[in-house]
């Protein structure tokens, strides 16, 4: 319900605004002076003020109204404001407008131009807010999407699209640039508020001392760096998805401030003591692991609760190894799109190279190391060489480790590399099929 604060000395006339705008929905505040208006506007979220312009100074020239107008002004404060007054004064609505005002409407008023008036600057207002909303939502990256073919992740989205629909809150583990930001794309899109927006927040790259104002926004003048309004994710996110990258980064001195929001739906934006409520759905991801944070006393317990209703583990590229070659040749065409390049193919060589590859920094990595290739290849196909792993693979050392873990770990490899095709992982490995298959019973983990 918007609220309207009428200032005016004359108790029948707040009186009878107070009815009007009662009957057709709006919540009014009233103030006698200027003097009380000023307490009203600090601590009260005020959507629209009427104002009397003449009080006990005079009864026609306007100055009292004049110095609230002013003060409004030098305070930074952006209420859409219609100037009132019983004399009809070119001159004073010309200042009081220089001054801020956004209209001008005579004593005694027709209440059918007074609502017209009210509701059209109330509809600006919002106009303006809704596009500063669009300006910090178009200022967020759009990655493109990934495309899956490996069994693991099949069965993963395969578990998503069963919660998806619901507002369970979801949180994503797993390493480093596995695509979990993708993956909280996808969720949304499968989601009931798809139509809404879906803000995305790095939650390790806010600084403790911004954590408010990021995630509830804050009004000008809130603290001495406060040259503007700015809108926070929470209500950037209103009736869509919220995904707070990088969970386990937050302050432990703030995770109180985003369990209450979690628990009631309840913030206030910085600067201003009106509660706001949220209707958002919360995604969250993490590389870190959250269990061993808790035993440190480094993340709350109860907020990992809220997070974590249903909890989805993103698997490693190594463990997606079927999707290593569909996904390099995507950037490939990605990239070569972005930097007008000729579309490359990927030389035997280069495609042994890959698979070959442990992925330490994941789909992340792959996609780095695909752009570099198609900045700098010169012919069309991209050979081993190109790609540069035989450098990274030259500064790998193998971690000690038993003969059982060190065998364990080469017939993993074998077995990936070959999609678990067992006589192909056994000539790689110089072993006969029989002698696989003793080692596969041998050892538990490879038994279904």
């Amino acid at each position: 319900m918007p609220c309207i604060l009428v200032i005016d000395d004359r108790a029948e006339i707040t009186l009878s605004l107070s009815m009007v705008l009662g009957d057709n929905g709006f919540e009014v505040i009233e103030a006698e002076n200027p003097q009380v208006a000023q307490a009203k506007v600090k601590d009260n979220e005020i959507d629209l003020i009427l104002l009397d312009m003449n009080y006990a100074l005079d009864t026609t020239s306007g100055e009292e109204g004049l110095s609230f107008l002013k003060w409004m002004q030098e305070s930074g404060i952006n209420i859409p404001t219609v100037a009132m007054t019983a004399w009809s004064n070119v001159d004073l609505a010309v200042r009081a407008m220089q001054l801020g005002a956004c209209d001008f409407i005579e004593k005694p008023w027709k209440n059918k131009r007074l609502l017209q008036i009210v509701q059209q600057q109330l509809a600006y207002c919002q106009l303006q807010t809704e596009n500063s909303k669009l300006k910090q939502q178009l200022a967020q990256p759009d990655d493109t999407k990934y495309q899956w073919q490996s069994d693991c992740m099949q069965l993963l989205f395969q578990q998503i699209a069963t919660v998806a629909s619901t507002d369970v809150n979801v949180l994503l583990t797993g390493d480093n640039g596995t695509g979990k930001s993708e993956i909280a794309k996808h969720v949304h899109q499968l989601s009931t508020r798809k139509e809404q927006p879906l803000i995305s927040v790095n939650m390790g790259a806010i600084s403790e001392s911004l954590f408010e104002s990021e995630m509830f926004g804050h009004k000008k003048g809130a603290f001495t760096d406060a040259k503007n309004n700015r809108i926070g994710r929470f209500e950037l996110a209103e009736s869509g998805s919220l995904f707070l990258d990088e969970i386990a980064n937050i302050p432990l001195s703030q995770q109180a401030k985003l369990l209450r929001v979690l628990e009631t739906g309840e913030y206030e934006v910085l600067g201003s003591s009106r509660t706001k409520h949220t209707d958002v759905r919360i995604i969250s991801a993490t590389n870190g692991d959250i269990e061993k944070l808790i035993e440190s006393e480094s993340f709350r317990e109860d907020l990992y609760y809220r997070l974590n209703t249903i909890e989805f583990h993103v698997p490693s590229l190594k463990e997606r190894h079927s999707d290593i070659l569909p996904l390099a040749k995507f950037f490939i065409r990605q990239f070569s799109n972005k930097y007008n390049r000729d579309d490359f193919s990927l030389s035997e060589s280069a495609q042994i190279a890959l698979t070959d590859y442990h992925w330490p920094g994941n789909i992340r990595e792959l996609s780095h190391l695909i752009e570099r290739a198609v900045l700098l290849t010169q012919h069309k196909k991209i050979e081993a060489e190109d790609l540069n792993l035989s450098m990274k693979k030259s500064s790998e050392t193998l971690p000690l480790m038993t003969l059982e873990e060190a065998e364990i770990h080469l017939i993993e490899l074998a077995l990936n590399k070959t999609q678990k095709n067992i006589p192909k992982a056994a000539k790689l490995l110089g072993l006969t099929k029989s002698s696989l298959y003793r080692r596969l019973d041998k050892y538990e983990r490879f038994q279904s």
